[in-house]
């Protein structure tokens, strides 16, 4: 059945208009942003398909260019407007959250992993903070795997005393989607601390994306 013969109260765009999108189920936003459906599936029906296919509505946000086309319903087309979507919704979480002082670790765990979360590989990056914390500058410093020989405290050091700042918080992702803090993460991490103690320089957290919630140092008392 067509999506224009459904009651007005069940069709996705009305619901949005009437209740809010956090109102909508992961099918009817993805039908909104499809439009249409395929010969012999609606917008929505196409949708729940193509949510069973990759698995979850992230894994198919966060699928690469081949795989994302060559899905029904999708193409190249599609792809690059997602792309404006997503990068659209990441500035605008970041302008957002720029504004503030980093204070609490709740609006820092959103900060980092809209910044560090789509990526294929280990990044490390540092938040670099004045001394009422607001933010100064972001940089992502170093990439692949995060152990002692890939994450250098001179070069960290380099850049605080660049930007002037009075504290920082660092922040690095796990592909695998699992956060938890690995031994190599707990030892670069007090390596960072003293040397920028030696400079006056706080760290003030140390965050890991996954998959799930941003895993902090500081709540975990591991700082």
């Amino acid at each position: 059945m067509s999506i224009k013969d459904w009651p007005a109260e069940d069709r996705p765009r009305e619901k949005l208009l009437r209740c809010g999108a956090d109102s909508l189920t992961d099918a009817e936003l993805l039908a909104i942003f499809l439009r249409t459906g395929v010969s012999g599936k609606n917008a929505v029906e196409l949708a729940r398909d193509l949510l069973d296919e990759f698995g979850s509505l992230k894994r198919l946000l966060g699928a690469d260019k081949q795989q994302f086309c060559k899905a029904r319903g999708l193409g190249e087309a599609k792809y690059v407007q997602l792309q404006a979507v997503l990068e659209m919704s990441g500035r605008y979480l970041r302008e957002r959250i720029e504004q503030d002082a980093f204070g609490s670790p709740e609006q820092t765990r959103e900060y980092v992993s809209s910044r560090l979360r789509r990526y294929p590989h280990e990044v490390f990056a540092c938040l670099f903070l004045d001394n009422r914390h607001r933010l100064i500058a972001f940089e992502e410093l170093f990439n692949g795997t995060i152990d002692g020989a890939s994450v250098h405290p001179r070069e960290v050091v380099r850049r605080v005393i660049a930007h002037n700042a009075a504290a920082v918080i660092l922040a690095h992702n796990h592909p695998s989607g699992v956060s938890e803090p690995s031994r190599a993460d707990i030892q670069i991490t007090s390596r960072l601390r003293d040397a920028l103690g030696l400079i006056d320089t706080r760290v003030l957290d140390h965050f890991i994306v996954g998959d799930g919630p941003a895993v902090s140092f500081a709540e975990r008392g591991l700082l």
